[in-house]
This record gives C-alpha cells, sequence and structure tokens, in this order.
C-alpha cells in the first residue's frame, strides 16, 4: 500500500598515540570489517522458486547477482551499478523480473527498475526528473502487472498507475488529488483511500471503481494515527486486516468483515504493538506475528506454522527471521541474528524439516570478539519505562553478563525517526564503538514507536524537552548501576539522534564530554520548512506532534526548542557528519550552526559529502567518517583508535571546518 505513516522523519541511513585504553587486551577490529560491503545480504527467493537473488559487490559496488535455487554455482551479477550501491530488491510476481528502486546521491528522488532475470536487460520504468516512485501492490494472482505510485504530476501526491512488467507501459488508475494513499486488494483494485485531517488524524473511505465514497468509513484522531490503518485484503477480498489501537494503547491485529464491517481481534500484546504478519500464500489470511517488547519473538495462528516456527526456534542460534517464501509455501528464506556472531542466512524447507546455510554475511567478522547486547528497562523521572539496550566493552564483561566490572566511558547512542525504535539484534554501531572501549546505550525514548499509541503521544512537543530528559535519566542510570562516570559520556546520533546531540550540546552543555551529530537539524523551523513536498500528507501530524510554524505559539516553542539558538551555550567538542543532497534534513542544517559556532570561535569540525543524503550510503564514506569518529572520540573518552590512514583520500570526504580539532584529521588530508 502506498500510505501516509508518519515518516521517520529524521531517521539517518547510517549512524552512521592514545591514552592506553581497557580494551587493549581485546583485538581491535578493522573498521572496514565492520561497515564495509557484507560478502551476501538481502536474499530473496523468487515466487515460482526456481531462482535465488541476493546483494554483494560487483566492482566494490552492492548490486543485485541471480543464480538458479539448484546451482548456486552459475551465479551471475544482474545489475551492474557503478557508484551508489544497491540496498534492497524484489521479485516480480511472474518471477521473470528482479525489480530495484534507486536515487542519485542520496536525493532519495527513488525510481523503480526492473531486470528481465533470463536475458539481462534493465528497464528504467518510471523514467521521470525528480520524480519517487513507490510499489503499491503486488498481486500473488495477476503475476504480469504492478501497481505503482508516481508523484511526477504533483510532486505532494502519487498517482497510481498499472505497470505492464514486459512492456513498461504505464497505464493510470487513479488520479491523486489529495489522498495519502491507497489499499488494493489481490485483484489490483483500489479498495481504500486515505486522507489527512487537519487535526493530524487520518480518514479512511472505499471505493469502488476508481471511484471515493463522500463519507469515511473510519476516522482516526491524531493519538491513533501511528497505530491505527488498514494493513492487507485476503486474497478473496472478503476480509480486511488492520493494524488498530483505538479503544486500547497497543496496537492490535483486527480481521473485519468487509461485507458486515464486524471487527474481531486476531492478536493484541499490553507491553507492544502487533508487529510483522506471516500470511497464507493461498488465502492472504494471517498465520503468524510477531510482538517486540525487548525481543522479537514470533507466535503462530496455525498448527503448521507452529511446527514450523518452533523447528526454526529450536535450531537455530539466535534471533531469527522468515524473510522469504516460495508462492507453494514450500521453501523459506531465514535470516539468523546471533548478535555475537555475523548473521547468516538459511534455506528452510518445510517438508524435511532441514535447514541448509546459503551465506554468512560478514564471515570477515567470524571469530572477532563481538560483545552481547543486554536489553534494559530504564525508570524515567516521571515514571515511564524506557526499553533501551546496553552493550559493554569486553574488556570489563568478559563472560557476556551485562554487569560491568568497573566504570568505562560511554556513548549514549541515539536512534533517528524519532518515530522509530531501537531494537535487539547485531548492531555495528555497538560492536565498533565496545570494541574501541565504550560502553553504548541505546534508548526509546518517550515518541518511539511500538510500545503503544500513549508512549507515541507522550513525545508529542517534547523535542528538545522531556524526550531529552528521558536520555538524562538513561544516563544517570548507566551511572548508578557502575556502567559509566557522570563525565565520561559522549552523546552520538544520526538524524533525530543527530538534533539529540545537538539539543544535548545547547541545552546541557556540560551533561556530554563531547558529541558526534550525523545528518541532525540545528533549526526546527528551517526543518519544517523544506520538508520534501511527497510528505504533504503528513505535515499536520508534523505540526501536531512537533510545534506548527504557522501560529505564534507554535513559532515560539520552535524557536525554543532550535539547538541553533543556542549554539553561544555550546562548551564542549562537536563533530558533525552531512550529506550534501539531503532532502530531508537540508545541509543548511548543519552549515547553521557551524557557522554560528565559528562566529563565536567554538570548536567545531564539520565534514560534508557531496555525493550523499540523508545519511552515508556508500561505504567508503561511511567508513571515511568513522575513521573522523573514533579518533575525535579517542581524544574526548580516551578509548582507543584506528588511524585515519587512507579512509578520507579513498571517500568524497569533504573537511569545510575545524580540521584542526580533530586529531589526525589534518595529517589525514595532507
Amino acid at each position: 500500500m502506498i500510505r501516509y505513516a508518519l515518516p521517520a522523519l529524521l531517521l539517518a541511513s547510517v549512524l552512521p598515540a592514545q591514552a592506553q585504553s581497557p580494551a587493549a587486551d581485546v583485538p581491535l577490529i578493522e573498521r572496514a570489517k565492520i561497515f564495509g560491503n557484507p560478502s551476501k545480504t538481502g536474499a530473496k527467493l523468487s515466487p515460482d522458486g526456481k531462482w535465488l537473488s541476493w546483494i554483494a559487490p560487483r566492482d566494490g559496488v552492492l548490486n543485485v547477482w541471480v543464480a538458479p535455487a539448484a546451482d548456486l554455482s552459475k551465479a551471475r551479477a544482474l545489475t551492474e551499478e557503478k557508484a551508489r550501491p544497491l540496498r534492497n530488491s524484489f521479485w516480480s510476481p511472474d518471477s521473470k523480473y528482479v525489480l530495484f528502486i534507486q536515487d542519485k546521491g542520496g536525493d532519495e528522488n527513488f525510481l523503480l527498475y526492473g531486470v528481465d532475470v533470463v536475458s539481462g536487460k534493465q528497464t528504467n520504468y518510471t523514467p521521470f526528473e525528480k520524480t519517487r516512485a513507490a510499489v503499491l501492490h503486488i498481486s500473488s494472482k495477476i503475476k504480469d502487472r504492478i501497481l505503482v505510485g508516481v508523484n511526477n504530476r504533483d510532486p505532494r501526491w502519487h498517482d497510481v498507475y498499472s505497470l505492464d512488467l514486459a512492456s513498461g507501459k504505464l497505464t493510470l488508475v487513479q488520479q491523486n488529488d489529495g489522498y495519502g494513499g491507497y489499499l488494493a486488494d489481490d485483484q489490483l483494485k483500489l479498495r481504500i483511500a486515505e486522507k489527512p485531517r487537519s487535526d493530524g488524524g487520518t480518514s479512511y473511505f472505499r471505493m469502488s471503481d476508481g471511484k471515493i465514497e463522500a463519507t469515511p468509513i473510519v476516522e482516526v484522531g491524531l493519538d491513533d494515527s501511528q497505530t491505527t490503518s488498514p494493513w492487507a485484503f485476503t486474497v478473496d477480498g472478503n476480509t480486511l486486516y488492520w493494524t488498530d489501537s483505538r479503544n486500547r494503547n497497543t496496537a492490535a491485529l483486527v480481521a473485519q468483515d468487509v461485507a458486515t464491517g464486524k471487527t474481531t481481534v486476531v492478536a493484541e500484546d499490553a507491553r507492544a504493538d502487533i508487529g510483522d504478519t506471516l500470511f497464507d500464500k493461498r488465502t492472504g489470511r494471517v498465520q503468524a506475528y510477531s510482538v517486540e517488547y525487548l525481543k522479537q519473538e514470533y507466535i503462530a495462528l496455525t498448527d503448521d506454522l507452529k511446527a514450523d516456527l518452533a523447528f526454526l526456534k529450536q535450531n537455530t542460534k539466535g534471533k531469527f527471521t522468515v524473510t522469504s517464501r516460495t508462492e507453494a509455501d514450500d521453501k523459506w528464506l531465514v535470516a539468523v541474528d546471533p548478535v555475537t556472531a555475523p548473521a547468516s542466512t538459511w534455506l528452510y524447507d518445510r517438508k524435511a524439516k532441514k535447514l541448509t546455510q546459503l551465506y554468512v554475511s560478514r564471515p570477515e567478522l567470524e571469530g572477532a570478539p563481538l560483545a552481547a547486547m543486554h536489553p534494559q528497562e530504564i525508570k524515567t523521572r516521571d515514571g515511564l519505562t524506557l526499553v533501551s539496550y546496553l552493550t559493554l566493552p569486553k574488556s570489563v564483561d568478559a563472560g557476556g553478563s551485562g554487569k560491568a566490572a568497573k566504570p568505562v566511558p560511554m556513548v549514549l547512542l541515539v536512534h533517528g525517526g524519532p518515530w522509530a525504535r531501537d531494537s535487539f539484534g547485531y548492531n555495528s554501531y555497538h560492536q565498533w564503538l565496545a570494541n574501541r572501549g565504550y560502553a553504548v546505550l541505546s534508548v526509546n525514548f518517550r515518541g518511539s514507536t511500538g510500545f503503544g499509541k500513549n508512549f507515541i503521544s507522550a513525545g508529542d512537543l517534547q523535542w528538545g524537552r522531556k524526550m531529552h530528559d528521558d536520555l538524562l535519566d538513561a544516563v544517570q542510570w548507566a551511572v548508578k548501576s557502575g556502567v559509566t562516570n557522570a563525565d565520561q559520556v559522549a552523546i552520538m546520533g544520526g538524524s533525530y539522534g543527530g538534533y539529540a546531540t545537538l539539543a544535548g550540546m545547547a541545552f546541557t552543555p556540560t551533561s556530554f564530554a563531547c558529541g558526534v551529530d550525523i545528518v541532525g537539524p540545528s533549526n526546527l523551523f528551517t526543518l519544517l520548512q523544506t520538508i520534501p513536498a511527497y510528505w504533504e500528507a503528513g505535515k499536520q501530524q508534523f505540526y501536531k506532534r512537533m510545534g506548527d510554524p504557522t501560529t505564534d505559539d507554535g513559532k515560539a516553542l520552535l524557536k525554543e526548542r532550535s539547538p541553533l539558538n543556542f549554539a553561544a551555550n555550546i562548551q564542549r567538542p562537536l563533530l558533525i557528519g552531512q550529506g550534501a543532497n539531503d532532502p530531508r534534513v537540508n545541509v543548511r542544517e548543519s552549515e547553521q550552526i557551524v557557522d554560528a559556532m565559528a562566529a563565536k570561535n567554538i570548536p567545531v569540525t564539520y565534514v560534508v559529502f557531496p555525493d550523499e543524503g540523508h545519511g552515508f550510503a556508500r561505504p567508503v564514506n561511511n567508513i571515511a567518517f568513522n575513521a573522523v569518529t573514533e579518533n575525535f572520540l579517542a581524544k574526548c573518552l580516551g578509548g582507543r583508535a584506528e588511524p585515519i590512514g587512507g579512509a578520507l583520500k579513498a571517500s568524497t570526504a569533504q573537511v569545510k571546518h575545524g580540521a584542526e580539532f580533530a586529531p589526525g584529521l589534518v595529517e589525514a588530508l595532507k
């Protein structure tokens, strides 16, 4: 479904001779092994089960590869991207094409491409400028075409087209004059339209033969707007599944009889929202669902899935996720994440109850001293519970108990969004920083998603206030728990996490020893002025949850929550990384605060990548910024660091200001 969910506005694509470190006895893991290209990732089974595709390097750039499922030795590269990595792909319903989306330089104007798996011919299905294409629906019954959304007529709204995969012909199905999204059934008929409301909520309308009824069938207010929406129709079109938090806190999975309107709760959990679902490939009925509070867990609704999931739980070491299934549902792909070892992908034969390993994503990390992750529940000053994740360096927790033998410096790693969440599992930033000798704490502060609507709404209008208090409370917990000392904590994050870093530096200037901001906004007013046009449907939600720039009160709130206006208060070292083409957080967000600090002679280091957007997609750029980061943190916190070496020269990094404030940076630029 092309539907408007409040975007992870500030969700970054990446998170992106020293003093003797307490981690000195633990082997240093080269950052390129953590942040370089994976050997293989993103495997998918074709619907007919005859092909296996995955993403792997070709001439140093991630591309799509394909092989007959029965003979992986015949693997071949299917795409030939030269600069920007492909990060995902999916199969056409007829198993003839591998589809993918790609932008240019991080501008997020994603176009849809398809490659004929036999001939290798590549087609740009949406050859338009300044356009963002999106897939609306792929049917299991209609195999020669799919529904796509394209905003080339009006950048604010996606018109719906039927795409003939063989010819590439686009046929207009629905011109969009102000709707945030549509939901189609398996006959590729549009059945539901959603329209944004002035209060930040959403109205849902029934559709038939392209006509939208005048009266909405469901009205959802602001509080429920992120936790209530239609998900999918069954194949026969008679049942509509919703995720629904109305009259409850957490989002339940609800089945609605289309003819009568009667609803039945299929699953709910008081701790967390219902997450992913596994649907019957023949009927579209839900067979299992997942819930993630501290960790993800699957719950089966049918006997056959119960047996499969029990088998997988017993025979995999770590968190497992079902990532791909054939149309016959006889073969699955299962990703396994042990946290303290690199992730692997397995082929599961349901009938034989057999697992066969296909690959390890990062074999160079096998045997590396990876650290355990420990879920925590941290109480705030006003009684909320923050689900958080702690990783300790092996130097103070060799056995992985989660208890530090002594306090060590800590990095508070703040997630983006803010309407997103941190989760349990292998985390490249946790592993990298723990290996450098730091404790790492990631906190689901109020406003994070997955824990019910009340927790999201508790963050409304609280940027730089109670959301920031939650981070400070988590640091205090870490100090009281013996994890770290109050004067040895750095704050770091991408996107909203970058904002949180700037807020920490400017609003509480002595709370953190230093900060690392990646693509973070410094001025909330200019941030809202420059959000992409295709986020029009969510504009009122931004205003209601952040501050309304069209009212005097809203302007005052946005002004007082913008770190730019308090840049003169910053006292501690700050490193900023930015993509020049960022469509979410315009490059001016970083430039403004760097200029303000420079005018006051406050030290700041500023690194820009001209071929990146909201985060650093190209591994050479991500490695370069992290090379600067770990040497910056080593000076600030006393951990260890791999020298910058040639990392900057291999990237497109431009150091616009303050190279002299980051150890080794001046030398690396020579």
